[in-house]
């Protein structure tokens, strides 16, 4: 069995996609980053950054295996299942390139975007300016790979599962997808999986529809080393 410590977000759908094309078993548990949960203790344990989605796998010989971070989750999770990860030396490299763009590029920039499309309307024209285009270089990126390619690896893996959530919410974040046809193609093909149909709709009634603002909640955003310090003494 697997702890799923899961909110419905982008980067909780990239975990719960994995689990359930793979069918692995696994609990899902709601983190209500609202009220906290992600600065227990307990939870503090599993996921030192105070983030999700992070897992606690109980499958195994010895004491339970933590993993936190969403690349390192299915990169540990496609080696335990077998699946949706190449095993060959030039796979496995451009599995971890493209797992790499994803956390260091793709995810970032779509986060700021989100935030100051959603939580913060009222910020700077400077940052939305700044991360809409950062958001559209990224997406020009992966039409680029996705020339030829039904999938960024050629097969579906990973690294699909992985950037596919921020695409998905594109137009939310106010960006169309019609310069980019490789892209939109893609976006369909996932989205019809009937795993990933599964993930989305996990929790589904949860999701910050923007009721939270970056004025109204000190715990969800506007965060400092106190939050994860608060127990120091």
């Amino acid at each position: 069995m697997i702890d799923f410590h899961f909110a419905p977000t982008p980067n909780g759908w990239k975990v719960a996609i994995m689990l359930e094309e793979c069918g692995l078993e696994h609990r899902a548990i709601l983190m209500r980053l609202t009220e906290g949960d992600q600065f227990k203790p307990e939870f503090l344990e599993i996921s030192p950054n105070a983030k999700m989605p992070a897992i606690l796998d109980h499958d195994n010989a010895g004491d339970p295996v933590s993993v936190f971070e969403s690349g390192a989750i299915l990169i540990y999770l496609a080696e335990k299942a077998g699946r949706f990860m190449p095993t060959d030396p030039l796979g496995r490299k451009e599995t971890l390139e493209w797992l790499f763009w994803q956390a260091g590029n793709q995810g970032p920039m779509a986060g700021q975007l989100s935030h100051f499309v959603n939580y913060a309307p009222e910020g700077e024209a400077y940052a939305r300016k700044r991360y809409a285009g950062e958001y559209d270089r990224n997406l020009g990126v992966l039409e680029r790979r996705l020339r030829g390619r039904q999938y960024i690896l050629g097969e579906y893996s990973i690294v699909d599962m992985m950037a596919f959530p921020w695409v998905f919410i594109a137009k939310p974040l106010g960006v169309s997808l019609d310069a980019f046809p490789n892209v939109a193609a893609w976006r369909e093909r996932i989205k019809n999986r009937e795993a990933v149909k599964r993930a989305i709709d996990l929790f589904k009634d949860q999701q910050n529809r923007g009721e939270q603002n970056a004025s109204n909640n000190n715990i969800l955003f506007n965060q400092g080393a106190g939050h994860i310090l608060a127990d120091r003494n």
